[in-house]
C-alpha cells in the first residue's frame, strides 16, 4: 500500500498539492498516496488524529489552521518555532513533527524562479497571520534594506515586529493599511487570505516604486484581485503563490521522504494546465 498525505485546510477544493505531488512521486518513483482533507474549522485536531490513525504519515497544512498546528505538534524544527506557525506535520509513532516550509519556498520562487534579488530593496509585506509569521524570518534573513509589516489591524502587526526585531538587522516596522500612505517598495507580498475570498484590500496609492514586483502568495485562474489593483497601480512584475506552492511542497517532499524533486517542470506542467 502506497504511503499516505493530505493537504488540511478550510476550504480546500482548490488546492493543487494533490497534483503536484502526484508529479513528485512520478518524478522521484516515491509511492504515495496525496488527498485533501476538508477540516471543520473547530475540528482541525479531530481530524488530523483521525488521519493518523487510519495511517497517515504526514500532512500539509493550508489556511486557517498553521498557527494551530504549531500548537499541535510535539516537536518542531528551528523554523517553525521562529515563526510560531507550521506548515508541514510529519507522524512518526505517538509523536507529531512540524516544520515551516513556506519560507524557504517564497524566497526560492522570488529569487530563483523570477529572478529578484531582495538584499538591499524595499519590501512591504501585506498580513501578520500564519502565513506572514512562516516567511518574516526567511524574508529578514536575506537581508532588505526595509521590511514594512502592513496590516489592517496595525497593532497586530506591531506585535509580530516586535518579535522578530533584531538589532544590527534589516529595518523592521508594522503600519496600518493607511498609514502607508506616501511611502513606495520595490516588492510587495501580500500574506493575507483576502484573495482566496475574492476581497480586495483597502490600501493607499503609490505604494509599488518603478519596476516593482507585487506578489500574491494565494493563486487562482487569471490575476487575483490583489495582482489586478497591483497592476492599475504600475506594478511592473506580477506573480501569484503558484511557485511558491510547487517549492515549499518540494520542501515538505524532502522532510517526509529524503528525496528533493525537481520543481522547474511541475511549475510548467501547472502553468500549462
Amino acid at each position: 500500500m502506497p504511503d499516505r498525505y493530505a493537504v488540511v485546510g478550510n476550504p480546500i477544493a482548490h488546492s493543487k498539492s494533490p497534483e503536484i505531488h502526484a508529479l513528485f512521486a512520478r518524478q522521484t518513483g516515491e509511492d504515495i498516496l496525496y488527498e485533501r482533507l476538508l477540516a471543520p474549522l473547530d475540528g482541525f485536531a479531530g481530524t488530523i488524529q483521525a488521519f493518523r490513525h487510519a495511517g497517515g504519515r504526514g500532512c500539509n497544512v493550508t489556511v486557517p489552521f498553521k498557527l494551530e498546528a504549531f500548537r499541535l505538534a510535539h516537536d518542531r524544527s528551528p523554523r517553525a518555532s521562529q515563526a510560531e506557525a507550521v506548515n508541514v506535520l510529519k507522524f512518526d509513532g505517538e509523536r507529531v513533527f512540524g516544520d515551516n516550509s513556506d519560507g524557504a519556498g517564497l524566497l526560492r520562487d522570488i529569487e530563483i524562479n523570477l529572478g529578484v534579488a531582495l538584499r538591499g530593496r524595499r519590501v512591504l509585506l501585506m498580513g501578520a497571520g500564519g502565513a506572514a509569521q512562516g516567511v518574516l524570518g526567511p524574508l529578514l534573513a536575506a537581508q532588505p534594506q526595509r521590511l514594512v509589516i502592513g496590516n489592517r489591524t496595525p497593532e497586530k502587526a506591531e506585535q509580530l515586529a516586535r518579535r522578530f526585531f533584531r538589532d544590527n538587522g534589516p529595518d523592521l516596522c508594522a503600519r496600518g493599511y493607511a498609514d502607508l500612505a506616501g511611502d513606495a517598495f520595490d516588492i510587495v507580498v501580500n500574506a493575507t487570505s483576502a484573495s482566496l475570498n475574492d476581497a480586495t484590500l483597502e490600501l493607499p496609492a503609490g505604494l509599488f516604486a518603478p519596476g516593482a514586483l507585487a506578489y500574491d502568495m494565494m493563486y487562482g485562474k487569471g490575476l487575483t484581485p490583489f495582482l489586478r489593483a497591483a497592476q492599475g497601480e504600475g506594478a511592473a512584475a506580477l506573480a501569484d503563490g503558484l511557485g511558491m506552492l510547487v517549492e515549499q511542497a518540494a520542501e515538505s517532499f524532502f522532510i517526509w521522504r529524503g528525496v528533493r524533486p525537481h520543481t522547474a517542470p511541475v511549475i510548467e506542467s501547472l502553468r500549462r494546465s
